[in-house]
């Protein structure tokens, strides 16, 4: 089925076990809500599929870029102001971060794919949008991103955050629906290297929001 997965693991080391802090969010069949589930054992035998964008990093102590911020004033969210912060400071040198940011106050609209996959061809983004599940998600929401200033040439999808809670809402995060009272805190850290994995010989514009 389809879902909106939302990872969050330290990797096993000679010193230190695996912590799965991974979460699943669904479209509960019940009644359309939000499903937001850990993302247990019972899946070992699974592999997400279609795309995912992750920052991996050593886990040492160092510097970190804090960004902490309240109210919205244009029409870009968080995550795009970086991002286009990051292109007219550093023009056509790509650079690439990642992190982890918490909405601590507001409200946030994200959305979770349906279940089974569109009967139809989905081929504008308004398609796309009719077919995706919207919500308006409280706070506070903790936000895994991963974007980069601008696509060197890879296809790459520019920025990409999903987000979890322990209220029991989580999903792809679109942009906050409280612009006056929301409140951000994020730490951040530039990426060092890029990997390109299984890039598709045929793409497309569609759905990159």
């Amino acid at each position: 089925m389809n879902a909106e997965l939302i990872f969050s693991i330290q990797a096993e080391s000679l010193t230190a076990a695996a912590v799965n802090g991974n979460y699943m969010a669904s479209v509960n069949p019940a009644d359309n809500s939000c499903l937001l589930e850990k993302y247990s054992d019972k899946y070992h035998d699974l592999d997400f599929g279609l795309l995912s964008n992750l920052y991996a990093s050593e886990g040492n102590p160092g510097k970190v870029i804090e960004v902490n911020v309240k109210q919205r004033t244009g029409k870009d969210n968080f995550v795009s102001c970086m991002r286009k912060s990051l292109k007219e400071h550093y023009e056509d040198k790509p650079v690439g971060m990642g992190g982890t940011f918490i909405i601590q106050n507001g409200k946030a609209k994200l959305h979770i794919m349906p279940r089974e996959f569109s009967v139809c061809p989905l081929n504008t983004d308004e398609d796309v949008d009719h077919w995706l599940n919207f919500y308006d998600m409280k706070a506070p929401l903790i936000c895994q991103s991963v974007f980069v200033s601008h696509d060197p040439g890879f296809d790459l999808r520019v920025e990409h955050t999903h987000c979890f809670s322990h209220h029991g809402e989580g999903g792809h995060y679109h942009n906050d629906t409280t612009p006056d009272s929301v409140h951000y805190l994020g730490y951040f850290h530039p990426a060092e290297y890029l990997y390109r994995i299984d890039r598709p010989p045929v793409t497309h514009l569609v759905g990159r929001d």
